[in-house]
């Protein structure tokens, strides 16, 4: 006799619930995308003891007919697929026909249903077996109760984790689905106790506030953008308001809630230079598109799929969320938070909340006070004999006194014009600000009619420097300092076969190594370009960067360098400038591309409004 059996139908049921009932926030899943596809525009889920205890789908959707209540029950039964056709433009959420009998297969089930128009229909099923079927009330929808999930199956049951686990699992899922379905009232109740509701008009805005808070609604950016193949609208969140980890990136296809490394990241690269390494935003973004482009039957759970069309949405995601990022006025504002009205009563100190601001003013002419003229005349400086350090092409060089003085006299000049036409691009992202000194030689402080603003210095010229060089590595020119003593490198024999493998590569960005002798190579020459001082350090920088990426991209590669070069040379804390070399690194600023970060993504410029100020000092209640 043969080795090979038939599994029986009870048995093939719980191998499959290993694969669609992983945990208490499968079986929810499951049930609310049912309730999805049969059109409810309410869902009440109520979980006890994390899902472990109960969980209970009640919605007031289409509803399901006597005999089918039967059928659903087994295996590959479904109405939403009916033949192979259908699977490559699946428009629903389930398909497959395994969730019911899965679910059924490992706890005790419940299920009341009715299309409205006659008497509905009971079941109660344990360990997959139909145990009761009679008639019930006529209320369309469809009350789906689950009790006692694996009860049959200890071995699944120890695996499970502590109720507030799966609890946050469940609580995750729930967030997630309402977001992708604004037009569907949710509530979720654990123990008695609401921890979600939603009013289903449509607002996704309102839907963040009640997931992750009003402040953090307020906070978001509206985005909408299309190609030929994609759809896509949403909220971004504001640099200011970010997370420690990637989880906070929504991302639905066709209303399906989707894990794509790829696009995911587009929405992190967006963010580039404008948040600190190991923060990320704040997400929600729905695509929608032909069904054809999309495969959802790639993963047990559907929490995967693929697309034919993927590198095109994730450029398309990385350059549009970029676009609606750059168009923001970034400078954080400091406010007193409402219950400083409280700490009045009480006299304590007061506390304050960073804001950043969307508003883009025109800034009247600010006359410079009469103590910053005195200190950058022309006169001054002769008398000093001193040569000037400012910026120059985004990079600090010395030049003669009588070239501050030119940049005084534009600065007067476009002063004047600005009263009859508006300001450049770059200029309305930085307001005209006016030095008035300097706090422990690493915060600038400025003033103009809007209030006090601080400027870190490093910071500032990290952002010049990085905007310079990401334009230099980006086009290397044969401009080459020669030099004297050529750079020698060594390396194991592993990085030096890598090396030799990839010298036309390093060549892009300036690195012209040639081979001398086993495991060494030799630099004869650099763009002239590099930071000075820093040349051989930054060669040793780059290559280190590809040995341990060891993957070759180079507009990656050509970023990493130019935020490495950034660094060296700027000016560092505790390092005192006088009120000319202030003024001109804010000149330099406000002509750069993003005035608001440093290539790390941390801010350069804070605001104090002078109305904040006049509250400080009780000018105003």
């Amino acid at each position: 006799m043969g080795k090979i059996v038939q599994l029986d139908e009870h048995l093939s049921n719980k191998i499959a619930a290993g694969e669609v009932v992983e945990r208490p926030a499968s079986v929810v899943k499951e049930l609310v995308e049912n309730s999805i596809d049969a059109n409810a525009s309410r869902i009440e889920i109520e979980i006890e003891e994390g899902g472990l205890s109960l969980i209970r789908v009640l919605d007031n959707g289409d509803g399901i007919e006597e005999d089918d209540c039967v059928l659903a029950f087994n295996r590959h039964a479904t109405s939403k697929i009916k033949s192979e056709h259908d699977l490559i433009q699946i428009r629903t959420m389930g398909f497959r026909g395994e969730a019911l009998p899965s679910i059924a297969s490992v706890s005790q089930v419940e299920l009341k249903s009715s299309t409205g128009d006659r008497p509905g229909t009971y079941l109660f099923i344990e360990n997959g077996i139909i145990k009761k079927q009679q008639q019930t009330n006529s209320r369309k929808g469809t009350d789906l109760t689950v009790r006692n999930l694996f009860y049959n199956t200890p071995a699944r049951l120890k695996h499970v984790k502590t109720i507030q686990t799966e609890l946050g699992t469940i609580t995750d899922l729930v967030n997630r689905l309402a977001l992708a379905n604004p037009n569907v009232s949710f509530r979720l109740k654990h123990n008695g106790k609401e921890l979600l509701q939603t009013s289903g008009n449509g607002n996704v805005q309102q839907i963040i506030a009640a997931v992750y808070g009003i402040q953090t609604a307020k906070n978001m950016l509206p985005v909408s953008f299309s190609s030929l193949d994609y759809e896509v609208t949403g909220y971004i969140s504001k640099p200011e308001t970010n997370r420690a980890s990637r989880q906070y990136i929504s991302l639905f296809m066709n209303g399906r809630y989707i894990k794509n490394y790829a696009l995911s990241k587009a929405v992190q690269n967006a963010y580039h230079t404008f948040l600190p390494i190991g923060r990320f935003p704040i997400a929600v973004l729905s695509v929608k598109m032909d069904p054809t482009i999309i495969d959802v039957n790639v993963h047990p759970s559907k929490h995967e799929a693929r697309l034919s069309k993927e590198t095109e949405l994730v450029h398309l995601v990385e350059n549009e969320l970029r676009k609606v990022i750059k168009a923001v006025q970034l400078i954080p504002e400091v406010h007193i938070p409402k219950k400083e009205k409280k700490q009045k009563e009480t006299g304590r100190q007061s506390s304050f909340s960073f804001e950043y601001t969307q508003k883009k003013q025109y800034i009247e002419p600010y006359r410079v006070p009469d103590t910053f003229e005195h200190q950058t005349t022309l006169s001054d400086h002769q008398a000093v004999g001193i040569q000037e350090t400012v910026q120059v092409n985004g990079i600090m060089d010395t030049f003669p006194d009588t070239a501050l003085e030119k940049v005084v006299e534009e600065r007067e000049e476009k002063s004047i014009e600005s009263e009859s036409q508006p300001q450049s691009n770059n200029q309305e992202k930085l307001p005209v600000l006016y030095p008035i000194g300097q706090m422990h030689g690493t915060y600038i402080l400025a003033q103009n009619e809007n209030g006090l603003y601080l400027i870190d210095q490093h910071a500032a010229q990290e952002r010049i420097k990085y905007e310079y060089f990401r334009e230099k590595v980006g086009m290397v020119e044969r401009e080459l300092q020669l030099l004297t003593v050529p750079y020698t490198f060594e390396y194991t024999t592993n990085e030096a076969a890598f090396i030799h493998d990839h010298l036309e590569f390093l060549s892009q960005v300036g690195l012209f190594l040639e081979p001398f002798g086993q495991n060494t190579f030799i630099v004869r020459e650099h763009p002239q370009w590099f930071p000075k001082g820093y040349e051989k350090e930054t060669i040793m920088d780059i290559i280190q960067q590809v040995l341990d990426h060891r993957k070759i991209d180079i507009e990656k590669l050509r970023e990493e360098a130019a935020i490495m070069m950034s660094c060296k040379g700027s000016i560092k804390a505790n390092h005192h400038l006088r009120n000319d070399e202030i003024f001109a690194l804010l000149e330099t600023l406000r002509e750069s591309e993003d005035p608001y970060t440093c290539p790390h993504g941390r801010p350069i410029t804070i605001h104090l409004s002078t109305y904040e100020l006049e509250k400080m000092f009780k000018r105003v209640m």
